[in-house]
Order: structure tokens, then sequence, then C-alpha cells
């Protein structure tokens, strides 16, 4: 069962921002995310990044009950979440940790969107911890579609159903089993009115699991629900929950995303190195950035994301020649359409207005791909 589309988000707390910011900074400075202090999340919408590179979001879109998440260093936990509704229509909520783009939420210096037919393998690795006194599916989802999209609803959504408690069932109805990943599901296909749904449905609960996502997405375009021109946006991983579910964890999770050769550590389009300009005109309180991110690597960026994090105070309130999201804190500029590949020895440049508190100060770390860039 999905949840609806929703287009707002709710402000993070001054001092899940701060968390954030820390350690996306010392991700992109080190190489490594460093430890931080659990965040919990009771926004609707609130979100927080753990690890310097994934987004934990609550996305409580099916009821009005309290529903809350805390982040973890390599998951999240949900702590409250209360109320329940009929198990014959749509789950409560989707709390979920995820890499890549979920209605312009975007993880920083993520590679996706990237095109199926460029990805040699997307390994990820998922562990859970259940509960008996609730109704929900373990879900790990995938989403395609055939442009780059980053704001919203895909034309295909691949749910991986881990386990499942209580009288639910997938959307649709079950076309037969298959053999995926080494191991056997129930598959069931169907649409929400939204978008075309495909559910592989574990006979028996995975505690946890580490495999290929392009196993499934593959499964998915030799039945005729995807192309290999399309693109994948997002892999996420969380909890559809109908009554209770206090107590689900997702206990750690990681997405990589290889194209060409697939060696280790290769993202889309990731280059050898890169150097960012950064620009700045400053009056009281507000300022206007340029900013000019340039390939020095060898191979062509393709779906040039830079990520980088706002100074404590900072919000974006218009961009242009790129998006940028979210508007504060870990954001991530993704090119437009045109615009969105850096040839080798090539630059793309951007800009965006913003408003401060305090003194103003510059980003000290820009990531491109997944790859730490100098500054020019």
């Amino acid at each position: 069962m999905r949840r609806l589309p929703h287009h707002t988000r709710a402000l993070r707390g001054l001092f899940a921002t701060l968390l954030t910011a820390l350690a996306v900074v010392a991700a992109l400075v080190t190489g490594t995310a460093p430890a931080q202090a659990d965040t919990t999340i009771c926004e609707q919408y609130g979100s927080t990044t753990i690890q310097g590179r994934y987004v934990v979001q609550n996305n409580r879109w099916g009821t009005s009950a309290t529903q809350c998440v805390t982040a973890t260093d390599t998951g999240f936990r949900v702590t409250q979440a209360d109320g329940s509704v009929p198990t014959n229509g749509a789950p409560k909520s989707y709390p979920s940790v995820f890499n890549g783009c979920h209605y312009t939420n975007c993880s920083p210096g993520t590679a996706l969107p990237a095109r199926i037919s460029g990805i040699s393998s997307a390994p990820s690795s998922i562990s859970y911890s259940y509960v008996s006194n609730a109704v929900y599916n373990a879900s790990y989802d995938i989403w395609l579609d055939p442009t780059p999209r980053t704001d919203g609803v895909n034309r295909t959504e691949i749910m991986i159903w881990f386990n499942r408690v209580g009288p639910i069932q997938p959307i649709g109805s079950q076309v037969g089993t298959a053999g995926v990943g080494g191991r056997t599901w129930e598959v069931w296909s169907g649409s929400n009115g939204s978008n075309d749904v495909l559910s592989f449905v574990a006979p028996s609960a995975i505690s946890s699991w580490s495999f290929d996502v392009m196993d499934f997405v593959r499964a998915t375009v030799a039945r005729g629900m995807a192309q290999n021109d399309w693109y994948l946006t997002s892999v996420q991983a969380g909890f559809e929950p109908w009554q209770n579910g206090a107590g689900l964890a997702v206990n750690s999770f990681s997405s990589t995303v290889h194209t060409g050769s697939g060696g280790p550590g290769e993202e889309p389009g990731g280059p050898a190195a890169c150097t960012v300009s950064y620009a700045t005109n400053v009056w009281p309180g507000g300022f206007t950035a340029n900013v000019t991110v340039k390939n020095t690597g060898t191979s062509a960026v393709e779906g040039w994301r830079l990520a980088f994090t706002l100074p404590s105070g900072q919000r974006v309130t218009n961009a242009w020649n790129a998006s940028v999201t979210p508007s504060s804190g870990a954001v991530t500029a993704s090119g437009l359409d045109g615009n969105t590949r850096i040839a080798p020895g090539g630059s793309q440049s951007f800009g965006f207005q913003g408003t401060y508190d305090g003194t103003f100060a510059q980003p000290n770390g820009f990531s491109l791909n997944g790859t730490a860039c100098a500054a020019a």
C-alpha cells in the first residue's frame, strides 16, 4: 500500500540541523561518517541525515496520529506510533532511510537518479528488527521513472517485502513466483492509482540481507514494467505500519551504485577529481552565491550532483541553473534538463540567493557525486 504524494516538509529543529551539518562536513573532510547523538523526529515529514549520505524520514502521510522516529548512526527506530487504520486500505506511514531523491529531498552526494542501462551493480545491505504487537510490513522500495525526476511520484515502484505481520497484502494480485537474488518470492502486480507497483514478497521473514538492487530492477524490466533507458531515482528501506509499530527498527542500511566496470566505490559519472569555485555577494541579512564546479577527471560526470552544507542560519530562497534542495543544512545542487553532464575538463555553473542570521560564512566542503572536491 502506498503513501500519497506530498510536496511540503516540516522544518527541522535547530538541533537536528546542527547535527546534520556537523556530520556531513566531517564526512566530506575525512571521507568517513562520524558518530552523532541520536535525533528524534516527530514532524509529519521531518527528516535528517545519517552517515553523511543517507536521509531518515518520518513520512507520516496516512494518519493524524503521532509518530516519532529516532535516527541513529546507522539507521533508525520507530519510538512512537499511535493509532491504527483499516488493514484493507493504505498504511499509516512509511518511516524509512533512503539513498536518492524523494519529493525534492535528496540525500547528500547521491549519484541518483542514474540511467538503468549505465548501472552495472547497486549493492545494498539491510538489517531489520521486528515486533509482534503490530500490523506492518518491512518494505525495501526501489523507484523507477522514464525521466531523472526528483520531485514526486515515479512511474514504477518495486517493493521487496522482507516481512509482513497481520492481515495485509501487496497492491494488486499475485501473478506467480520468481527467483531473484538467489531467493524465491511471491510476485504481486498492480497499481495504486498513482504508479505501477511490482512486489516481491518473502514467504518467511528475512531479518538481514546483502543483495544487488539491480537484480530486482532487471526482473522488473523483463516483465515490461520498466525500460533500460529509464532511471533509478531512489532506494528506500523502512516499514509500512497499519497498527502500532513502536520498536520497529532499521539497524543498519547501505546503498552504493556502480557504473561501467563496477569497481569498488565507483558511482555513476564519478570523477577522478573536481574543483569548486564559490563566489558570494553579501549584504546585511542576505547574499547571493555563484558556484562553478569543474570536472578535472578523465571521464564525464553524468547526472552531476554537488553536495555541501550551508552554515547554520543560512537558507536558500531561490536558485538558477540548478535545483538546490532542501533550503538549509545539508543541501544538494543538481543539474536541470540540458546541463546534467560535465565533460572531462568541463564545468557547470549555477547560483542561488539566500538569507542568513548572525555572521556570514561560506561552506567549507563540497562533494561531486560522492567525490570530495578541492577549492578552485
